[in-house]
């Protein structure tokens, strides 16, 4: 049987999800900053349409799915996303998880197992829902969880993510995504906690790596089974392409083309990092930054079509359906 993937507009067969973007954002926001303080740089009609826009560039361009991975904790809103993207050619696979590197919000503090209000945990229950039921009242399912942590680590609450993560996945086979932070190594830690909540590390993209330059550390991601997200070009803030390029570079030609996928973790809006402050300081954070610039960089360099392929399109692939 063909493997499908769920998208906004329906399942997906594994072979026709085409060129992936897997690591990207449509529109980050924060619902209870927008209701009690309205960005001012924020118009919907004008988001939508530079969103519509941005994605018939990236049909354009020969993109057929773009991995969303806005989750509770970066303002998902899974039925706006639905509205704005209902007649594009890209499709649009969307994710669960929580967005924390540090702390949750005080109602999972208060509600789970154990806690003054116990009962099972509201996040293990609302990853599950959203894979093999709906999100907030859509049609819509999860193709991929999304968790997080950073240079704090392994937080209270960051493990408490993880663990429900971890329990979404081996009950529905979906593959789990991270933020982690290079600069403290912190996907091994990602790595040893999810194996140990009995998570196949095959099903694990360990995002952000690309921004080390540290190959030892790379190569441990990668020998240990997961992804290493080469996620970031463009974000010039946290890092410089031609680092990026020259580390993936070294990893192509150490044999680890079979453990990289490519993206930008760019957006269309992001309340966090809003248009005007994008346009002065990362410029080249766009969607298309990969195959406008990237790309023909790297097929100057030597990659051919086949490796391409690989890291665009197979690899991805591997990532959301398995081997």
């Amino acid at each position: 049987m063909t493997s499908l993937v769920e998208s906004v507009t329906g399942v997906v067969p594994a072979d026709q999800l085409g060129t992936t973007l897997i690591h990207e954002h449509l529109i980050v926001s924060d619902p209870e900053l927008d209701l009690n303080l309205p960005h001012p740089e924020w118009d919907e009609d004008r988001v939508g349409s530079r969103l519509r826009a941005q994605l018939d560039q990236l049909s354009a361009l020969g993109v057929e799915t773009i991995v969303d991975l806005t989750v509770p904790g970066l303002g998902r809103d899974v039925g706006r996303i639905a509205q704005l993207v209902h007649d594009s050619a890209v499709q649009i696979v969307v994710s669960t998880g929580y967005y924390t590197s540090d702390v949750l919000p005080p109602f999972f503090r208060l509600n789970g197992p154990g806690r003054l209000v116990t009962g099972p945990d509201p996040l293990t229950e609302m990853f599950l829902n959203d894979i093999t039921a709906e999100i907030a009242g859509t049609s819509v399912r999860a193709g991929m969880i999304k968790v997080a942590s950073d240079d704090r680590g392994i937080t209270e609450d960051v493990a408490r993510v993880f663990r429900a993560a971890a329990a979404a996945q081996r009950q529905t086979g979906v593959p789990i995504t991270t933020h982690s932070d290079p600069t403290t190594r912190s996907g091994l830690e990602q790595q040893q906690l999810l194996g140990q909540f009995g998570v196949p590390l095959g099903r694990v993209v360990i995002g952000h790596s690309g921004d080390s330059t540290d190959i030892g550390y790379l190569r441990e991601l990668a020998e240990a089974g997961s992804f290493i997200g080469f996620d970031r070009f463009g974000m010039t803030h946290m890092g410089r392409d031609a680092d990026r390029l020259r580390t993936l570079q070294t990893l192509l030609e150490l044999g680890y083309q079979d453990h990289i996928v490519l993206s930008q973790d760019a957006a269309v809006f992001s309340r966090m990092t809003p248009p005007t402050w994008r346009a002065r300081h990362a410029p080249q954070w766009r969607m298309d930054h990969l195959h406008t610039t990237i790309l023909p960089q790297l097929r100057a360099a030597g990659i051919d079509s086949r490796l391409e392929r690989q890291l665009l399109v197979d690899n991805p692939r591997r990532v959301l359906v398995g081997e």
